[in-house]
């Protein structure tokens, strides 16, 4: 007989911040109220209170699932001040765009005027789009609000492991990283979850359940020739690019016996095999304000360990699938678009560039851009210059804005800013990164080689253009490596 705990366990996100192990998802209210339905704010935050009298006291939203964030508001306003209250995490994500302080301080408002609260206790950031750059305006305006006691704790939500690495080099403080995590998309098990140990930021995994793929429910069922709804039809999307439903049904099979083994259900084996990554705080749960809870269920994920047999048998039905390509948050800036929307392609087109190309007077042939840094109008040179067919980007470092450099120390980090930069730069010509023919690396220690080649080659391993790196000896100020490129389009 298994022993099932009363209450979910519970972990510190940070030193100040306890949080279920199982925490409360509030998507589904965006689900329930796409055609125009409005969820009761008072009918809802009693569905709430009855999972946080249960154990289940931790709730995740953001500021695009419908009116979650009022309906979290109702269900705090019931505590009084100094009394034990349930905690919330939102999410802000707002279009590309300068993210001035007046931007950021009225996106922050905002959640904390309909969670009605004085203090958001997990505030949780996405970007669409590392080309434009202002995203660590945005974290930075934030962790100075955090300072000043308006934020609990920061985090990201869909960044991949270069760019969570970036933000930590450049000094914000980050707490969690909200990402997909399951049996089907095991991509956060391998550099996010390093670098999270190393640096000491959490992962809270959503998806783990594949929208309820992963459940006795379908196991040895048809692929089905429809799906209604926005979670369900997004993580499909995953079980096609894993390799499809025979992959997937061999996956759930494994999962099934392994259940069976220790008396569990296969959501339960699921969520497990998710909570043993030691970067993992939290798995994110599905909460439909009194349908299809679960509690009791959810609660024997804490009631046994998988074992080296149950670990064999999932890692041979792995071993038969293909890995999600790319990095964390990829989906939703990059084919394949495995979002619930789709392909993105029309909404990331419609972001206008950071950097403006202009003509060059005289030469109808010739477009250029500026990056707004000091270096270009004193030394007499443009950030890249179109010619015909082919684009030229200049000499590049972490200089963000006019004169600030990024991630002092950390050439890795750094690369991985330049190549946004140049991506930016070739964006606003009309090209590609897939159109890059050619890279020159400029290093301060040849020794530093590695991070940023690695980073050069998240960039281009299917490109491949031709590429040169020079130990180039002491660079200005505290950039770490100078990288330049020419593109045909």
């Amino acid at each position: 007989m298994i022993s099932v705990s009363q209450h979910p366990e519970r972990i510190h996100l940070t030193p100040d911040l306890s949080i279920s192990r199982l925490v409360c998802g509030l998507w589904q209210v965006a689900d329930i109220e796409k055609n125009g339905a409005t969820v009761d704010p008072v009918q809802g935050a009693d569905a709430l209170q009855a999972y946080a009298e249960a154990g289940f006291d931790s709730f995740d939203m953001a500021d695009h699932y419908g009116s979650a964030e009022i309906i979290t508001g109702h269900l705090l306003k019931r505590y009084a001040a100094g009394e034990k209250r349930p905690v919330a995490f939102t999410k802000w994500c707002p279009e590309p765009g300068p993210m001035t302080r007046d931007v950021v301080r009225r996106g922050v408002e905002e959640r904390l005027g309909r969670l009605g609260v004085d203090k958001v206790d997990l505030l949780q950031f996405h970007w669409w789009t590392f080309e434009h750059p202002a995203w660590l305006d945005a974290l930075h305006e934030m962790q100075a609000m955090k300072e000043e006691g308006l934020i609990g704790a920061l985090g990201l939500t869909n960044f991949d492991a270069a760019h969570l690495n970036l933000a930590l080099s450049d000094g914000v403080e980050i707490a969690s990283n909200q990402v997909s995590f399951s049996l089907i998309d095991r991509r956060a098990a391998g550099n996010l979850s390093a670098l999270c140990l190393s640096r000491g930021v959490k992962l809270l995994a959503y998806g783990t359940l594949c929208g309820g793929f992963l459940s006795e429910k379908w196991l040895g069922k048809p692929e089905p020739a429809s799906i209604p709804d926005w979670s369900r039809s997004k993580y499909k999307r995953f079980i096609d690019t894993a390799g499809g439903w025979a992959v997937y049904q061999g996956i759930l099979r494994a999962a099934s016996t392994i259940a069976r083994k220790h008396g569990v259900s296969i959501s339960n084996v699921a969520s497990r095999w998710v909570l043993e990554h030691p970067a993992v705080a939290a798995t994110i749960i599905g909460a439909r304000l009194g349908e299809n809870e679960h509690r009791n269920d959810n609660l024997k994920v804490f009631s046994f360990e998988l074992d080296v047999d149950d670990k064999a048998l999932l890692g041979s039905a792995f071993a038969e699938s293909t890995a999600i390509p790319g990095d964390c948050g990829d989906e939703y800036r990059k084919p394949p678009f495995l979002t619930a929307s789709g392909d993105l392609s029309h909404h990331l087109d419609a972001i206008p560039s950071v950097y403006k190309a202009v003509p060059v007077p005289g030469r109808e042939d010739r477009m250029r851009v500026s990056s707004g840094s000091i270096w270009e109008p004193l030394a007499g040179y443009s950030r890249a210059v179109r010619i015909g067919d082919r684009i030229l980007v200049s000499g590049t470092t972490a200089t963000h804005g006019s004169n600030r450099c990024v991630a002092p120390g950390d050439p890795g980090a750094q690369a991985t800013y330049i190549l946004d930069k140049i991506a930016a730069s070739i964006s606003a010509l009309g090209g590609k990164m897939e159109d890059v023919v050619r890279t020159r690396i400029y290093l301060k220690d040849a020794s530093q080689w590695e991070p940023v080649s690695r980073a050069h080659g998240r960039f281009f391993s299917e490109v491949l253009p031709a590429n040169t790196l020079i130990e180039a000896g002491a660079l200005v100020g505290d950039y770490e490596v100078e990288i330049e490129a020419e593109a045909v389009v």
